[in-house]
């Protein structure tokens, strides 16, 4: 039987937990001299309305790693000696809250650590019981959301228009591929490795894939986009961000999602040389943050559940064993060691 919401305390919780805090601002990948994991830390403080989650996964992004900078953005950073952030999902298995009880599964911003403290609030959001935890982190959360909003809403992706996204083997890029495939668009992969190639391609139906390393990037945009770019996904910035505002089309919407070729340097990256091509193409760039949009969650969610449920939609994950693989995980995604989405298994 389920319990129910309330008052459940069990005595057999742990002292303490297992965590990762900042120690200093890294310079580049994140090192073991920049991290620190604690293993005799101290279990959240859990308040009047909270609940206790256990956590099972962690999700890398790559905006984990800006997160660790100095400066302003859509987050504070994080600061020195504090919990690194990062998304996750897990059990309660101790509450306090009339909202959740102990079995139920939410998915929330724990950071790298074994325990987090929840209430029913913007960050947290309950799961069925049944929940596919990779699938909730892979596809059911931000990152399907922000390859939807990317696709549908900002890049207003049609019937015949040819879209191109970057880091098209990751998380989202794989994503909003197959999203543009469903809206009728010609889609063009851009990857880092062959291997990232034939597998947008063959296994997840991209029209064609381009090796950045590899390929002459201009001249393989000609080739594969001869009637130009209509809509950009962009996850990555820098040259290739460049390379595909020189092919643009008229009208066309470049979607700026991230920036993951610039996230470790410690100076502001040139501006894009080719961006006056937007005024002569008469093209909007637009960024945005999924988390505007958290209002229609489950409305996309269920869009993205019925397409999966009908085998349009796949998701890969490259997960990860343990708290302290956290570091190796978060840095595979700067130096193109993964396919689809990382994850933790704490």
């Amino acid at each position: 039987m389920t319990a129910e919401p309330g008052r459940t305390w069990p005595d057999d919780l742990p002292a303490t937990q297992s965590r990762i805090v900042l120690r200093r601002r890294p310079e580049g990948l994140v090192t073991w001299d920049d991290v620190a994991l604690e293993t005799d830390a101290p279990l959240p403080e859990v308040p009047d309305g909270y609940a206790l989650v256990r956590v099972e996964q962690l999700a890398m992004d790559a905006t984990v790693r800006s997160w660790l900078n100095e400066g302003e953005g859509y987050m504070p950073a994080v600061e020195i000696g504090e919990v690194v952030r990062c998304a996750g999902i897990g059990r309660v298995v101790a509450t306090r809250s009339d909202k959740f009880a102990v079995g139920d599964i939410a998915s929330t911003l724990p950071g790298m650590q074994e325990y987090y403290a929840v209430t029913d609030d913007f960050l947290t959001t309950p799961q069925p019981a049944a929940t596919d935890m990779d699938a909730a982190l892979a596809i059911y959360g931000a990152t399907g959301i922000t390859a939807y909003l990317g696709v549908v809403d900002i890049g207003a992706a049609k019937d015949g228009e040819t879209m191109v996204i970057s880091a098209a083997a990751g998380a989202t890029g794989s994503i909003a591929g197959q999203i543009a495939k469903l809206m009728g668009c010609r889609v063009v992969g851009i990857a880092g490795t062959d291997d990232k190639c034939r597998f947008v391609v063959e296994e997840l139906g991209f029209d064609a894939a381009i090796n950045y390393r590899t390929d002459d990037l201009g001249a393989a945009l000609k080739k594969h986009c001869p009637k130009r770019v209509d809509v950009y996904f962009d996850n990555v910035g820098g040259p290739v961000l460049d390379a595909v505002l020189g092919r643009i089309a008229d009208g066309a919407r470049i979607v700026l999602c991230g920036a993951i070729s610039v996230y470790n340097d410690t100076h502001k990256p040139p501006g894009p040389s080719n961006y006056l091509n937007l005024i002569a193409r008469r093209a909007r760039m637009e960024g945005f943050i999924a988390w505007d949009h958290w209002g229609r969650h489950d409305e996309i969610v269920g869009k993205l559940r019925g397409w999966v449920e009908a085998g349009q939609i796949h998701h890969v994950v490259h997960p990860y064993d343990g708290l302290d693989s956290a570091v190796e995980a978060l840095n595979a995604l700067f130096i193109g060691a993964n396919t689809g989405k990382v994850i933790v298994r704490v």
